[in-house]
């Protein structure tokens, strides 16, 4: 729950779709106001399908975040999203999403089969969800890939490109040219993000000095001013819960 009114529930994937899948989730404000928020970026790929009572039934495919972004939970809303690793990218979503860094596109209101009626029910939708991703799930994929993810999200993002390189053996300029054909950022700006978002925990949590191997106090605040627009401490604050990332939102 981010107040009385605005309500999160999430569920996270079953073991075949970890790779792939950060976690399904909804957002419902059940108010007759807008809440006005900021989104930060949690390096996730999202696939939103929404509806308010002004607002017809619609899909949106949004794209890998770098900065903040001013939002509006819009009164009556009701969201559905499957939040995608970015793996998802080239083995479910089978397209590149260079040209949507922080930008979103709609997509046809069927997408998937889903309709307004899928709204309806969250354990439902989080189901269907889960079978259709399930039926076109790739019988092989690149290990390489998969281990430089594990590597990023088991590290926080604090392994070098250097270090990632080595482990995975896969050449620097390689894994470079990969993340800019499919996501549009370098793999160093992704692992910045994955760094932060781990940071954004610590911070909800009033810890105002680095966690995430960040070199001295002064960069971790550049990069949290970087990413966040604000300074460590008025991410502490928080005021109004207006900064939030859906990743890290609390269960309800």
């Amino acid at each position: 729950m981010i107040n009385n009114d605005i309500a999160y529930q999430f569920v996270t994937p079953d073991k075949s779709l970890s790779d792939f899948v950060e976690r399904i989730w909804m957002l419902q404000n059940h108010s007759d106001s807008d809440k006005e928020v900021v989104i930060l970026p949690d390096g996730s790929v999202d696939l939103f399908f929404t509806r308010s009572l002004t607002d017809p039934f619609h899909c949106t495919l949004l794209g890998i975040g770098t900065q903040p972004e001013k939002s509006t939970i819009k009164a009556t809303r009701t969201t559905f999203a499957i939040s995608f690793k970015p793996l998802s990218v080239e083995y479910i979503l089978k397209e590149s999403i260079s040209e949507l860094l922080n930008k979103a596109k709609n997509l046809a209101n069927d997408f998937w089969g889903f309709t307004s009626t899928d709204l309806e029910d969250f354990d439902l939708f989080s189901k269907k969800a889960t079978q259709q991703i399930k039926s076109i799930l790739p019988k092989e994929t690149d290990h390489r890939k998969h281990k430089l993810f594990d590597l990023i999200y088991n590290s926080n993002g604090a392994l070098s490109v250097a270090e990632l390189s080595e482990k995975v053996f896969w050449g620097s300029r390689q894994m470079n040219r990969y993340f800019n054909q499919q996501y549009g950022i370098s793999l160093k700006t992704y692992c910045n993000i994955v760094r932060f978002r781990a940071s954004f925990g610590h911070l909800k949590e009033g810890i105002l000095f680095p966690q995430q191997n960040f070199s001295d106090q002064a960069h971790f605040i550049r990069e949290v001013r970087k990413l966040a627009g604000v300074n460590p401490k008025q991410l502490v604050l928080n005021q109004n819960d207006r900064f939030i990332q859906f990743s890290t939102l609390p269960e309800d």
